[in-house]
This record gives structure tokens, sequence and C-alpha cells, in this order.
């Protein structure tokens, strides 16, 4: 169930394909035209407008235009872009390319220079492979672009036909590289009702005209100046947040006087999805003793779901599969059951069937991560991404997600936390929401006992974890394979350093979702404390969570993986004859995204360090990374001032 538009898969694709064909790029003309003076100046008035980028579009522009097809049954939609490139800079090479897939082709892919009075080019047209994605239809169009000399400058065209309008979801306004100029036409005949729903416009210089055309069509343009290149940031919101896009929502069409409703409200997009479903033979004898087997014995309902929920998490592996109508219809429940793995709509689908085989009351469920901005008030593809599971026991709705893997019941992940469902309900539907859960639901803490020793920190360590920290550390685990899981948690427990040594680690049961996860081990630092005269100063933390995640250069919000609450307690016995004499100043500050707490105090015989950072809301908006910046650096103060103890 894939989120438009494909020009937002992975980065992979352009970084390693710049390398594969930097040698096979065009064959170029023993005589070449030199950039005009105009050119030159243009690039350098560019470049001084996006200092940070050597190749910009002086325009761009997508003529979009509808059809029916052959039959008369479906929209057509054919979409040509016609862009002007220019260098910035001394040289640059970089990748000209558009996918397709099974419900679209590419007519035309052309490229012209106006530096090259007779040039050839190499396009390459291949199957994509995405190390995300199991299997998929996606096919791309290649094409690799020298810019020799500065202000080169080239024309490209490219022709994309969509065999069924409900899959031309939408189109971004942004691109790898900054547009002087954005135009967007859509030629609307008068016989398709087509609504264009406007995201994301806010800050940018966007303009809407609509004028009638011939034949009553109806034409609407949007025109973007000055954009931007999308950043290139990790940890980011998905596009659909940050980025001017426009949604395309086909409602109806009239042919020789029948009309043909589309997605005209959800109903229509919940009835096509009910459609696909409903094709599926869900023949349940594959597992029928499996179900019994998981059944038997139990003392309850809710250890009957919990049964078959973590048998399909430990037994069933996640692949992604998008393939032209299976990127949208489940597969059968027993093929899933038979080959062990599925993707998030097989699995829903096996989920319910095993819980039917059951007994109970269970629905398959459409939804969207956080990924996506979008919801179910907006009726199109691109609105959802995923499939889980909905238990109707009683009054109670029980959601699972059989690609979690070391969720307990219950528990859902944040990827999903306050995401709107869309589950079936026979002829009709419902929508809801995932429960969200407070961020000390996400927890992970740590207490040190430690003392001072012939210049070392030794002691013990005891660690907890709950939640969404617990489920990401047991699936990390459980990944590896089993000679390398002794030598990972060394590795986690050490932060990788050679000054920390670790040993004599417990852990609780690593195979049980439904407790807390525990981890005591003995700890020991080297070159952590250092003595001169009568003074020893100590750098405690080994952790100093937050500290490298300063924002100074960064341009797009920062998703954080979950909220959650972090504590940490660093206890150090003053050694004899000693006294404190310097400590970092305490810290704190709250706002309405995060809480940060750092405090000192002396008990006994024994220095109190306790930090509590609880992030509460995931993304940290740009418009607050000033502010945000300002805490991490009086952190970062107090991670770098050492403690100091005097002899008395």
């Amino acid at each position: 169930m894939p989120e438009y538009p494909i020009l937002f898969m992975s980065n992979i694709f352009w970084r390693s394909f710049l390398l594969l064909f930097i040698t096979t790029g065009a064959n170029y003309a023993q005589k070449h035209v030199e950039p005009s003076s105009q050119d030159l100046q243009l690039a350098e008035d560019i470049h001084a407008r996006f200092e940070d980028d050597e190749v910009a579009l002086v325009s761009s522009t997508d003529y979009i235009t509808f059809d029916l097809s052959r039959d008369g049954k479906q929209v057509t939609a054919t979409q040509t872009t016609t862009s002007q490139w220019i260098n910035l800079t001394s040289r640059a090479d970089i990748q000209l390319y558009d996918f397709y897939d099974g419900e679209s082709d590419i007519s035309e892919f052309n490229i012209f220079s106006e530096n090259q009075k007779r040039a050839k080019y190499h396009i390459i047209d291949e199957a994509y492979h995405d190390q995300d994605l199991f299997h998929n239809d996606a096919r791309v169009k290649h094409a690799h672009l020298d810019f020799p000399v500065k202000a080169y400058r080239y024309e490209t065209r490219i022709t994309k036909n969509y065999q069924d309008i409900k899959y031309f979801t939408g189109l971004y306004l942004v691109e790898e590289y900054p547009i002087l100029k954005k135009e967007v036409t859509f030629v609307i005949p008068s016989w398709l009702q087509l609504d264009l729903k406007a995201i994301n416009f806010e800050g940018y210089e966007i303009t809407k005209t609509e004028k009638q055309g011939e034949n009553a069509n109806q034409i609407v343009t949007f025109t973007a100046t000055n954009v931007p290149s999308r950043m290139d940031e990790s940890h980011t919101p998905g596009p659909s947040y940050l980025y001017p896009n426009i949604l395309i929502l086909p409602k109806s069409f009239e042919n020789e006087g029948q009309k043909t409703v589309l997605f005209n409200d959800t109903s229509d997009l919940y009835s096509w999805y009910r459609s696909l479903a409903s094709e599926l033979e869900n023949d349940n004898s594959a597992f029928r003793n499996t179900v019994a087997q998981l059944t038997a014995g139990t003392t309850s309902e809710e250890e009957k779901i919990r049964n078959i929920y973590y048998w399909i998490q430990d037994n069933i592996r996640y692949i992604a599969f998008e393939d032209g109508i299976a990127g949208f219809k489940p597969d059968e429940a027993s093929n899933v059951y038979k080959k062990r793995y599925g993707d998030c709509k097989g699995m829903a689908n096996l989920t319910k069937q095993m819980l039917t085989e059951a007994g109970f009351d269970a629905r398959l469920t459409w939804l969207g991560t956080d990924h996506i901005a979008y919801d179910y008030s907006t009726p199109n593809l691109s609105v959802d991404n995923h499939m889980i599971c909905t238990v109707m026991l009683g009054d109670e709705m029980i959601f699972l997600d059989g690609t979690e893997k070391f969720n307990s019941l219950g528990e859902y992940n944040s990827r999903i936390q306050g995401q709107q469902m869309l589950i079936e309900d026979g002829e009709n539907f419902i929508l809801t929401r995932v429960p969200v859960t407070a961020p000390e639901f996400n927890s992970e803490n740590a207490e040190y006992d430690l003392s001072i020793q012939d210049e070392e920190i030794v002691g013990s360590v005891h660690k907890s974890f709950s939640g969404q920290q617990r489920s990401d550390l047991l699936y990390y685990f459980h990944s590896l394979q089993n000679d390398r899981k002794d030598d990972f948690l060394n590795f986690y427990l050490s932060n990788g350093s050679n000054n920390i040594e670790v040993s004599n680690i417990q852990t609780s049961d690593l195979t049980n979702r439904d407790s807390i996860l525990e981890i005591a081990y003995d700890i020991r630092i080297k070159n952590a404390v250092s003595s001169f005269g009568n003074t020893i100063y100590l750098d405690l933390d080994i952790d100093k969570e937050l500290g490298n995640m300063d924002f100074k250069d960064r341009k797009v919000d920062y998703q954080f993986d979950s909220r959650k609450d972090l504590l940490a307690t660093y206890k150090i016995t003053i050694p004899d004859g000693l006294e404190v004499s310097a400590i970092p100043e305490a810290y704190k500050t709250s706002t309405e995204a995060y809480d940060l707490n750092v405090s000192f105090d002396k008990q006994y015989q024994k220095l109190i360090y306790k930090k509590h950072f609880r992030i509460k809301n995931a993304r940290i908006k740009a418009s607050d990374f000033e502010n945000w910046n300002k805490h991490i650096q009086q952190l970062n103060n107090i991670y770098n001032e050492q403690i100091t103890f005097s002899k008395n």
C-alpha cells in the first residue's frame, strides 16, 4: 500500500547509481557551445540564493491531462514534465530518473542540451530493487547527466501514463534541487469530477489560477517560485508533513450518460478495499490444528488471543511486498501460514483468520503510520500504508500488529499510536484511533552504584526497560545470530568504549514480552578519575544522553522513534578523608515537547547525580531548534564539567 509519490523512495538509489554510471553517461559531440554570459550570470544569481546546491531547475512544468480508457470503464492520466536545468558550480553530475510500475508506463524520456550540437544519452530501463521491499513491481528509467562547466544547460522531458486515475494520488512541488519556477497545470474535462487538495502551501510562494478551456475543460494551474530543494536529513517526519503537495481526489466520471463513482468519500474507498478482501477464499484448514493447540488449556479469552498473536509474531517473518493490486490486496491466510512469511496485509489476514477459527470476531483494519499526514477524511490511496487486525472482545477493541515482533498484547508501536484506523464492519466501517500511551510507558531506568578504586570507577548497574524501549531492544537482540548475542550485550552496555568493561551480566527472560526487561551487571570505568595533589577529578557520566543532539545546522523537524522517559541515577561513594568541593550546577526546564532535569545531592557518604529526561512529543519542530539547542548546551556544560573531591 505505497505512499505517493514514488519519487520520495530511498536516496540509496541516487547515491549508488551516481557512482555506477559516472563512466557511462552521454557520448558528447566534439563541438560544444559555451554558456552565454546571461546564463553565467543566472547561475551566479541562483547560487547566491541556494548556496548549498550545485544544480538547479530554472523551470519545471507538469502538464496533466485525463482521458477514458478504451473500454470507457476507467479514467487514465498523462503527466508530461518538462524541466530546464542549469549547473551552478564548475562541474556537477546528477542522475535523472523516474519510476513506474504495473499501473503506469513512461512513454517519453528525452534529454536535450543547449550546449551540445549533437549528443546521445545512455538511458537505462530496469527493475528497481529496494532493500526494504522483498518484492515490488517498480521499474526505473534513468540517465546520467554530466555538467562539465558552470552554467551548462539541459532540457528534459518525461511523459508518464497512468492506466487508472486512482493510482495517480498526487504530486509534490519540491525536487532534490531548487526550482526558480514550478508550474503544475491540470486540464480537467467536464465529464470528470475531480478535486485538488493543497497541502503544506504555507511558507511557500505558491499561487493558484483557474480558467475555462476548450470543450468546457477546467484548467487549474499552481505556480511556485523560489522553491528550495528538499532536505536530505535523518529522523525526519514523512514528506507529507513537510513539503507542499497536491492531493488528486477523483470523485466520479460520466461516459455515455452513465455515472461511475470513484472515491467520492470514505465509504467508496472502504468499498474498494472490501472488494479486494472479499475475493479471498480464506480456507482455514491448514492451521486449524495449530489454533486448537494454541487455545487448548487456556483459562480466558484474552489468553487465547495472546497465544495466537505471539505465535504469529514468533513464527511469521515480515516482508514488504508491493506488486500492482497485491500492494493493496491481502494474501491468503493459508499461503502466509505455509510460507511462514508475509507483508502487513497477509499477516493481518492470517491473524484475523486464526482468531476467527478460535471463535473471535476479528476484522481487517487499514491505517496509515505516522509517516503519513493524511487521515480518512481524504479518500485517496495515499492515506494509508499499513494493515493490522482488530479483535472485538465485548465492548473492547484489541489491536494486533503482527509485524511488531516484541509488542505485548495491548501495546502499540509509536508509529501507529494516535493514527486513524478504518475497521471493517460488513458493508459499513468503523473509524477510530489507536490509543496513545504516556511517555513514561516507554521508559529506560538506569541505576549506578559506584565507588573509586585505584583511579578507576567500579561498581554495579541495574537497568530496566519497558514499552518500546524494551521491544526495540529485544527485537534487535533476537535478530542477531546466537554467537553474536553475548558480544552485542557487552558492546551495548559498554557504549562500545574501550574504557568501559562490563562483566557478570544477568538478564530477565529475554523472550518474555509481558514483563519489564531487566539487566544487571558489574562495571569498571577506566580513565575517568585523575588526581593532582589533594584533589581528585571525576568524569562520572558515561552515557551523556541527548548531548550530541545539537540542531544548529539542521533545517527539518527531528523525529524521535517514540515518546519516552529516560531516568538515570548515579550513586558514587565519597572516598574516606575527602569531601565534595565542586559539582556542576543543577538544571531544569520544561516545555510542551520535553522536560529536562539534572540534579545533584549528597546523602551520607554518597553523591547522588540524577538525570530525568521526558520526551513528551516525539517531534522537535524546526521552529523550536533555537530553544532546544540552548538546553542541550546547558546539558553539555554539565557533562563537560568534572566533579571534584578534595581532602578535608
